[in-house]
């Protein structure tokens, strides 16, 4: 495929409610989006970088500046690129798996595209529909948690996920467990403990959780390895899992039983594929994770959950549990679960007229 184009547009969704974190609170959204033009078709790609570097060294602005002055030219010198090469075609602009993700991904949504292919097919999808379940953010009280537990309950969400950080853990889960009985539970804490934290993280097991997810900083791959002696509760993985070789060295380690998948945070849906086929291999479920993406992201995503080894329900909620209006016909929640499109590439209809109102700036570089 000869690319002509790429179109960069920054655009910004409120959100339905302030999401809180370890890392901070967000009420809206500023999103990169990416437009890829071929002579015979188009595709889209989203940028999962926050708009500052506190989930991960990347954010919004420095992806920006990548994608425009070392990635676009090295593809712009290639006569035909695939989606299967972009990879190699960035490997010598070192880090920035988010960026390089989003344009690998707007190069395969328009090669899919011209193919008639969907992006489900293309990565091995094995379901039609997927379970879905909610990320809930640290609550200002046990009360406001338990009203927004039994909404999302009352939604038909399939597992629920809570926010944790030292100061917010035992009481919150406990509370939840006690009101709402054996619904499927797992916790986050974004990497806010250290293992000197062990003891009160294993005050967890008392309440069956599916999995805690990233307890320690992402470069502490041992010292995962380490509580995972300590505590019953599976230990999973999501800031420490960067590429499938990543993946392999902390299963090698006893770091996790568990792993988080975001195509975002390991450089794109390929590689995506890769880290779910090496923990397949490796007997080590995995689920999707989720980074507030708009009806572009969540269509890749929801396609990447229908994979095989996807065992455990993701972040891949309908779209109204984020934003009242999507930059894309909306996914919509049945029973619990959210259909995988069908149609080529991405497989979801963009709203022009939504597009252009969430518009910050928009930018087309060509060759």
């Amino acid at each position: 495929m000869k690319l002509k184009s790429f179109e960069l547009r920054r655009i910004s969704l409120p959100l339905v409610a302030p999401f809180r974190t370890s890392f901070g609170v967000q009420s809206e959204r500023e999103v990169l989006l990416i437009r890829a033009e071929s002579p015979d078709s188009e595709g889209w790609g989203e940028c999962v970088a926050m708009s500052e570097p506190l989930y991960s060294s990347e954010y919004l602005a420095a992806a920006e500046d990548v994608i425009k002055s070392h990635l676009l030219p090295r593809l712009f010198a290639q006569s035909e690129i695939t989606a299967n090469s972009v990879a190699e075609i960035l490997g010598p602009v070192r880090g920035h798996p988010m960026a390089k993700g989003a344009v690998e991904m707007a190069v395969l949504d328009a090669e899919l595209k011209e193919a008639g292919t969907s992006f489900g097919s293309f990565l091995g999808a094995v379901r039609k529909s997927v379970d879905c379940g909610v990320s809930i953010g640290i609550a200002d009280s046990i009360e406001e948690l338990m009203e927004t537990v039994d909404g999302y309950i009352a939604q038909g969400y399939r597992r629920i996920k809570l926010k944790i950080e030292p100061g917010w853990d035992y009481a919150p889960v406990k509370a939840v467990r006690e009101r709402f009985g054996d619904i499927p539970l797992q916790v986050d804490a974004n990497a806010a403990y250290s293992l000197a934290d062990s003891r009160q993280l294993k005050k967890l097991d008392a309440f069956d959780l599916l999995l805690i997810e990233q307890p320690l900083p992402e470069e502490e791959v041992r010292a995962h390895a380490e509580l995972a002696k300590i505590v019953s509760t599976p230990i999973c993985l999501d800031e420490s899992i960067t590429s499938a070789r990543a993946a392999a060295d902390a299963i090698a380690m006893g770091a996790c039983s568990i792993i988080n998948i975001k195509a975002g945070r390991v450089g794109g849906y390929i590689e995506a594929r890769r880290v779910h086929d090496v923990c397949d291999a490796s007997g080590v479920p995995v689920w999707c994770g989720g980074m507030l993406e708009t009806g572009i992201g969540r269509a890749a995503n929801v396609a990447l959950s229908a994979l095989p080894n996807f065992k455990l329900p993701g972040d891949t909620s309908g779209s109204d549990r984020y934003y009242h209006r999507d930059i894309t016909d909306p996914f919509v929640l049945k029973d619990g679960r959210l259909d995988v499109p069908e149609a080529p590439g991405i497989g979801v209809n963009i709203v022009k007229d939504i597009l252009d109102e969430v518009t910050l700036s928009e930018e087309v570089i060509t060759a």
